[in-house]
């Protein structure tokens, strides 16, 4: 078994599909030791505690630095024994302690045909950049946002009258594929 811990901020929708991947074996040899968020109300909170996942709470404004926020984090992965990082949802730069830490073994995806669309408003961004096509991407994390060495990707359409929404739900239709593919390709 190789132990991951996931990282999530928010709605916990990859995390999840993460947990049941790997109940119906679809996602094999894989043990998440924990969920780390920088927000403990968030939903993803609720999700782990639905899966038995331990939950780890790390609220940056507790910590004198993000070395020590950080540091904090690597004591507790080193604990449970991880040797990957899964980002899913977490809207934090991933700092050097834990690039050191965990160099080459930390993935993210990112919901856009990277290197276009960096950051936190890429769904919007394709969709109103007068583009036919977008998608998702899982790539390495670096020190960059968004910017490590991409994995894999997946497009989908963008159509004349989509929402934010409909394009949104599209595009986590082809994360729930990719990234367990992925993660079952690289992490074995």
């Amino acid at each position: 078994m190789v132990k991951i811990a996931i990282f999530a901020s928010g709605s916990g929708t990859n995390f999840d599909n993460i947990m049941k991947k790997i109940a119906s074996g679809a996602l094999k040899h894989i043990e998440v030791t924990g969920l780390y968020t920088d927000k403990p109300d968030a939903s993803c909170v609720a999700l782990a505690r639905e899966h038995q996942v331990e939950v780890y709470a790390y609220e940056p404004k507790h910590y004198a630095s993000k070395k020590a926020f950080e540091a904090a984090i690597c004591q507790q992965l080193k604990q449970d024994q991880v040797e990957w990082i899964v980002l899913a949802g977490f809207m934090r730069l991933i700092g050097e302690t834990l690039l050191q830490a965990y160099e080459n073994r930390i993935l993210n995806i990112h919901p856009s045909l990277l290197p276009k669309y960096k950051g936190k408003h890429a769904v919007e961004q394709a969709l109103n950049s007068g583009e036919t096509m977008t998608g998702t991407t899982v790539h390495f994390v670096d020190a960059g946002m968004d910017t490590g060495k991409v994995i894999a990707q997946r497009q989908c359409p963008i159509y004349p009258d989509d929402c934010v929404s409909e394009l949104e739900q599209r595009i986590k239709t082809l994360e729930y594929e990719l990234y367990p593919e992925v993660i079952q390709k690289i992490i074995q």
